[in-house]
């Protein structure tokens, strides 16, 4: 029944990979955490490392099909994407060194935190101006936001998105272009923090649970949530649906939303 419920859980992270930019990371967290319960405190560590896997090739599949006149916007940002996965890198390991009920609650907080910003701080309900000279122009992002952005995703395994689109939108983006600008911005983040959890430390609790694991990586949960997923991203990307912007924006929100009430109870 987990691997039945992680498929359909899979689907829907394809949904969010194409509407809203998440390569399935603050979805397969918590839905990882409960599946991996067995092993105690460790499922946190699991839960982001699998969550980096699933976003490589959900968010690597995205930008496969995304149309190049919108991926050209990223043209120049080449010490962003560095800056993010050399952050990630460092992010990723880090979660071998804190406790897994502080990250877990670090994870709550921040979505929380999150959602109290897009709400209060104007620019991202509805965009601010663009520049005039350029109005339909997407501004990448500042290349010094790279190495941060890089490591609290990583760590927490959120992907980015949740700071990219956020970013892009109160630079005058609609959310269409900030969205699918967040899955390649999520690739040079989940790629090194994959890298490093494939060679992470063994999890002594998996072999009582009966699970095997790839370093700290949950093959049979990624599988299961990347075969309800890629055949969605495939079907959106070929042909996505219509939404106003600003009832994806509330959509956007609606969904941390649901993945801050999500987490305590997988605990």
């Amino acid at each position: 029944m987990d691997v039945v419920a992680l498929t359909g859980i899979g689907i829907l992270t394809g949904m969010t990979t194409v509407l809203f930019g998440f390569g399935g990371g603050f979805v397969a967290v918590p839905v990882v955490v409960w599946a991996d319960a067995a092993l105690g405190a460790d499922a946190m560590r699991v839960a982001t490392a699998t969550s980096a896997l699933v976003m490589v090739v959900n968010a690597g599949f995205a930008t496969a099909v995304t149309p190049r006149r919108v991926l050209l916007a990223l043209r120049g940002s080449g010490p962003l994407l560095l800056l993010l996965a050399a952050g990630a890198a460092a992010g990723a390991a880090a979660t071998r060194l804190v406790p897994a009920g502080p990250a877990r609650w670090a994870f709550v907080a921040y979505v929380a935190l999150t959602i109290a910003d897009l709400l209060l701080r104007p620019g991202f309900l509805r965009p601010g101006p663009r520049d005039e000279a350029a109005p339909d122009a997407p501004r990448p992002l500042p290349a010094a936001l790279g190495a941060p952005v890089g490591a609290v995703a990583a760590f927490l395994g959120v992907g980015g998105s949740v700071m990219t689109v956020p970013a892009m939108r109160r630079a005058g983006h609609p959310m269409r272009t900030a969205t699918a600008l967040a899955n390649p911005l999520t690739l040079a983040i989940a790629l090194p923090a994959t890298a490093v959890s494939l060679c992470g430390a063994a999890v002594p609790a998996a072999a009582d649970a009966h699970m095997r694991l790839v370093g700290l990586v949950d093959l049979r949960a990624a599988s299961a949530l990347l075969i309800g997923a890629l055949p969605v991203i495939a079907v959106l990307r070929r042909r996505p649906p219509r939404i106003p912007d600003r009832a994806h924006a509330w959509a956007y929100i609606g969904l941390l939303a649901m993945v801050t009430v999500a987490m305590p109870l997988a605990a």
